[in-house]
Order: C-alpha cells, then structure tokens, then sequence
C-alpha cells in the first residue's frame, strides 16, 4: 500500500511538474510517456494485446480518480499555505486531509480490485504493477539526471 501511495504521489508530482513548464521548456510529450509506459508494462508482465486493451483503460480511469483526490488535496493545503500566519488548527487540518486522502485512496484500490482480477490473472496483475513502479522509478531517475545535466 505504501508503495501505491509513494507511486502515485511521484507520478502526481511528474504531471504537474511538466503541466507547469512553458511549452517552450517541456522536455516530456505525455503521449509519448504513456506509450513507451504502456509497452514496458505489457513486455514486463507479459500482458497479450486483449489483456492490455482491458487493463489499460480501467488502470488509466484508477489513476485519473486518484490524481483528481491528490488534486483537491494540494488545492485545500495551498489556500491555507497562501495564509503567511498558519494557526496549530489549520496545521491540523492539513494533516487530518492528508490522512483523509489516504484512506480515499485505500478505498478507492479496494473498490478496483475485484475490477483488475477480472482482467488478469493474480500474477499478471501483480508484474503489471511491479512494471508500473519499475517504469517510473526509471522516469523519475532519467528526469533528475537531465536536470543535473542541464544545471551544469
């Protein structure tokens, strides 16, 4: 589970980082990141083009309810860092939403999973996941790199 989380904040943070760069500055077409995404998982778990035509889009609709949770989350905790004089209440508040976050989050896995076993079998799900965060490591790791090389 802490894994699911720390998968999605990073691909949360991957979004919207590009999402916030000038046209002129992206170095990443999103496109081209959930193609190259997509045939890595499939190559790593072994996925057949009807298993990926199933699992692709309910996987992409997970995702997309999760960044909309994380979405609303950093909208509540940037009205109240927008405050320059934060009381221990609103402080509270942001941690209680963060907590609360996480549970949507947990629920939301639960509900899908029934969903993805009727897709995949337990271990074709199971290397379709592990792929994912394979995947994005990569991503994440490849990124910081070229910043490095661009910082220098």
């Amino acid at each position: 589970m802490r894994k699911s989380v720390i998968l999605l904040f990073t691909q949360c943070l991957l979004l919207l980082h590009f999402a916030s760069l000038p046209a002129q500055n992206r170095k990443m077409n999103m496109a081209d990141y959930e193609r190259r995404k997509m045939e890595f998982i499939m190559k790593e778990a072994g996925l057949t083009k009807a298993e990926a035509d199933k699992y692709f889009p309910l996987n992409n609709e997970l995702t997309q309810k999760k960044f909309e949770l994380h979405k609303l989350h950093r909208d509540k905790i940037q009205r109240i860092k927008d405050n320059s004089n934060i009381s221990d209440e609103e402080y509270r508040r942001m941690l209680d939403d963060d907590v609360e976050v996480k549970l949507k989050e947990a629920a939301l896995d639960k509900l899908y999973a029934p969903r993805f076993e009727k897709v995949l079998t337990p271990e074709k799900l199971y290397r379709a996941q592990q792929a994912e965060r394979s995947f994005i490591q990569k991503e994440v790791t490849n990124f910081r790199s070229e910043q490095e090389n661009r910082l220098k």
